[in-house]
């Protein structure tokens, strides 16, 4: 992989003065309408901190305090792995992937089908050996454990098969304390958890300006134990939210900037991302298109509000709409996949994704990690060294070969040893032919075999295996399952 420099091109589809209109506006929404809360504890949160709290169980946030919770939110988020070392650092201006998470399907040589433990499995598996994924999710919805464990079941499958730092969440207000209890054996300790932590659970408001039990106990378990959260805010434009793209910003902005409050207020200081997963709703189809421009007009709207708020941000992005590895489902995750990186989002979601956020494939998953990479290329431009930019040209030139065993080409021809063999094609029709003239996904396929079939993730210490194994099969218990299903580690 390249070496990961900040990126130096940049693309603004809103502007400053625009982002400011938008969180403007949402600052008023959020004085005026203020946000639905369910949560009693949540509630008197706000009040002490200067929220008026009406009969109709609406919460009315002023400008002010939200401004001072912003204030307060960490503009760099260091984040570590399974070792403990520091594998990146949120919000220093270098862009980092993760895959898109809690797919309920699995498109497997083309069949789409429900996942099982072993797919999980394979697919943390995969997700370690990647270059271009930063970090792993629990991007696959186990079918063999009951839905109440399955939070917890999918963030043990990842502990044990990858040391990547992890994207997760809860699916219950019964799910953090186990999946805490996880983390904590992991490091060793809840102060060590604190100081370094590896995972980063997202928590999703409901739209319109609504903050279900869960929600805001996510936001609260976080905050007060020092695990990073991610908002992940999903109105629908035209369904969920306002019709128009500026107007879904508005509500994006007023649900992100309230959990940023309930969050601060919890814990000021605590870590915190601006994320979201905006969609825009086709009226036609009656889906709500991930890989539409006005999705990614939604989602590049956000990263320039949250770029405006000067902290992390988030984007579920870089996904297709499309049902296999087709032509639609590459340009459509090439596109969202560069405009990512050069609309500045700290963090993006979605390698791997297809079918409406539904769906991961292994395949795709190779794939989009080489559009990873080439997307961090492309933004950081061309950037001019010290000196002569071409000293080639200005030593003895007897012919083209004199380039071909010049320092600079062979330093290169280094460099290119040493990575893998890319999945796009870039060989001679004959050569293609010789190596048995196979498509893109063809290759990926074969990728991905090679990497299951010789990747092996670093070690857990028998202890810390026990551990988190003892604490997943109290869980399986507690929800009916007597054993854990096979193929689990």
């Amino acid at each position: 992989m390249a070496k990961q420099r900040r990126p130096r091109v940049r693309i603004d589809v809103l502007g400053g003065k625009a982002a400011k209109r938008i969180i403007d506006e949402a600052l008023e929404v959020l004085d005026h309408k203020g946000v639905e809360t369910r949560d009693a504890e949540t509630v008197d949160l706000l009040a002490g901190g200067g929220a008026r709290v009406g009969d109709d169980r609406r919460v009315r946030i002023p400008a002010d305090l939200v401004e001072r919770s912003v204030a307060t939110v960490p503009r760099r988020i260091p984040i570590f792995d399974r070792k403990g070392r520091k594998a990146f650092t949120a919000g220093d201006g270098i862009p980092r992937f993760n895959p898109g998470s809690a797919a309920i399907h699995i498109l497997d040589r083309g069949e789409i089908r429900r996942p099982a433990t072993a797919d999980l499995v394979r697919f943390v598996r995969l997700t370690d050996a990647l270059d271009g994924i930063d970090a792993q999710s629990t991007g696959l919805v186990s079918s063999d454990v009951p839905t109440e464990i399955s939070d917890r079941y999918r963030l043990y499958i990842g502990l044990l098969s990858s040391a990547k730092p992890i994207v997760t969440g809860t699916f219950g207000e019964d799910g953090f304390r186990p999946m805490a209890e996880m983390l904590e054996a992991v490091r060793g300790s809840t102060e060590e958890l604190r100081a370094k932590p590896m995972a980063i659970f997202d928590v999703c408001p409901s739209p319109p300006l609504k903050w279900s039990r869960l929600g805001c106990r996510s936001l609260l378990d976080c905050a007060r134990s020092g695990i990073p959260a991610e908002l992940i805010s999903m109105p629908l434009a035209g369904a969920t939210g306002p019709a128009t793209i500026e107007g879904s910003l508005v509500q994006h902005a007023a649900e992100s900037l309230s959990g940023i409050v309930i969050h601060q207020l919890a814990s000021p200081g605590a870590p915190i991302i601006f994320g979201g997963s905006p969609a825009y709703f086709d009226l036609r189809a009656g889906t709500t298109p991930m890989g539409s421009p006005e999705t990614l007009l939604l989602d590049l709207g956000l990263i320039r509000v949250g770029r405006a708020l000067g902290i992390p941000v988030q984007a579920y992005i870089g996904m297709s709409d499309s049902k296999c590895l087709d032509a639609q489902c590459g340009f459509e995750s090439a596109m969202g996949t560069l405009l990512a990186v050069l609309a500045g989002a700290d963090l993006a979601a979605g390698p791997g994704m297809l079918d409406f956020e539904s769906c991961q494939s292994l395949e795709k998953l190779v794939i989009d990690a080489e559009l990873c990479d080439a997307a961090r290329i492309l933004a950081q431009g061309v950037q001019l060294g010290e000196g002569a930019l071409a000293p080639d040209l200005l030593g003895d030139i007897a012919g083209p070969e004199t380039f071909l065993i010049s320092d600079a080409a062979l330093r290169r021809s280094e460099e290119e040893a040493r990575r893998p063999a890319p999945i796009a094609d870039r060989e001679r029709r004959e050569r293609w032919r010789e190596r048995g003239g196979q498509a893109t996904e063809e290759r990926a396929r074969a990728r991905v075999e090679e990497i299951l079939r010789t990747h092996e993730p670093d070690p857990v210490p028998a202890d810390v295996r026990r551990a988190l194994r003892a604490i997943m099969e109290r869980e399986a218990r507690a929800h009916g399952l007597d054993r854990l299903p096979e193929g689990a580690p």
